[in-house]
């Protein structure tokens, strides 16, 4: 109908007047949301009410930011004496930004759980410990969040998992999930991410208390999926460093496919949603992980294959040895992890590894 209707425009021409009615359609959204949080804070669901963020680290301090500045009342943890912790009680800032006095910084972990919704962003290979330490005040009726990513190597548990082996009486678990660098949203760049949980009531809770013009959250409906996409992620985005330390960025896109692939069949033979690694959680992550400068495990993977140093943490690195082990358990191939694997665990030649991965027997797409 198009091509008809403007058969006499030049080709320049039907390109300005397809970008005009992207944008129209694209403003048309923005504003259809935007509608949408004006009518549920009318409402008054986005109710303001006490929320605790353990661990200070890049995401957690911008989480507490974020919660504060949609109006909710934050408590940040941290341990005393600790980097980051002692940053912040110094200076109010972490050199991206500077938390408001209304921010309350906490070093006493039983004055912390005090809060009704407890926010977890820690090393996920903490998170056992940390529960441990939480388990000892046997706090009730409590919504604990998770925004972190990762698999316990241990034991191949999702995190989710771990939580629920030390929760007391009427309390949830949920994670919050998905795409998104700080240094982003910190220039008031928007995003999309997802909310999970097993537990209905807690996720709508949550979606609409903590939604914004800045972070559009989605229902998500497949905990194994969200959990086990979200951490894979990470371990793709080491590859796709890898990929550029070596020259070779135009096999990105290849890497994306295929690795939306292993990790689909992975989920769906854990008994989850083989689709949930086409959402948010995992292939829609790929940009911030796979192309992003602000990306800690591409970095990494890149300084790997390059012989140079990296000091950040690279949840990616952990995560590998996880999917290896759940490979094994639901006799699931995954040959991407299993080069990464090779590479960073068992000194493979970063150049054979990779091109013994791309001599793999020729077999259909899907």
């Amino acid at each position: 109908m198009i091509m008809v209707k403007y058969a006499h425009i030049l080709p320049s021409e039907k390109f300005k007047i397809f970008i005009i009615k992207w944008r129209l359609a694209v403003n048309w959204e923005v504003l259809s949301y935007k509608k949408y949080n004006d009518k549920y804070k009318e409402k008054g669901t986005g109710k303001e009410m006490k929320v605790t963020v353990i661990g200070c680290g890049r995401w957690g301090s911008f989480i507490a930011w974020y919660l504060n500045h949609i109006g909710q009342d934050v408590i940040l943890y941290g341990r005393e004496g600790s980097k980051h912790m002692s940053e912040f009680a110094m200076t109010r800032s972490n050199g991206m930004i500077t938390l408001p006095e209304s921010i309350i910084l906490e070093t006493n972990l039983s004055k912390a759980l005090e809060s009704e919704v407890i926010i977890i962003s820690i090393n996920s290979q903490g998170l056992r410990n940390v529960m441990k330490e939480i388990e000892n005040y046997k706090v009730k009726n409590k919504k604990f969040v998770l925004c972190m990513k990762g698999i316990e190597i241990e034991t191949g548990k999702r995190l989710s998992q771990i939580v629920n082996e030390t929760l007391e009486e009427n309390s949830s678990v949920s994670v919050w999930l998905g795409p998104g660098h700080v240094q982003n949203f910190y220039q008031g760049i928007p995003n999309c991410m997802v909310i999970d949980s097993e537990c209905e009531a807690d996720q709508q809770f949550l979606v609409t208390s903590f939604s914004s013009d800045l972070i559009r959250f989605y229902y998500g409906d497949d905990m194994i999926g969200s959990e086990v996409g979200a951490a894979a992620k990470n371990v793709i985005g080491i590859a796709a460093g890898m990929l550029d330390g070596m020259n070779l960025s135009s096999l990105k896109g290849a890497l994306m496919s295929r690795g939306t692939r292993e990790v689909a069949r992975l989920i769906k033979a854990m008994g989850g949603k083989e689709q949930s690694a086409y959402g948010l959680c995992h292939l829609g992550d790929y940009e911030a992980t796979v192309f992003s400068k602000y990306s800690h495990n591409r970095s990494y993977g890149e300084a790997f294959v390059k012989g140079q140093e990296y000091t950040n943490l690279a949840e990616g690195y952990y995560t590998v040895k996880a999917m290896i082990k759940l490979g094994l358990m639901y006799q699931v191939e995954l040959p991407i992890c299993e080069a990464v694997y090779t590479m960073l665990y068992e000194n493979g030649d970063c150049k054979k590894v990779l091109q013994e991965l791309f001599d793999r027997s020729l077999k259909k797409e899907f």
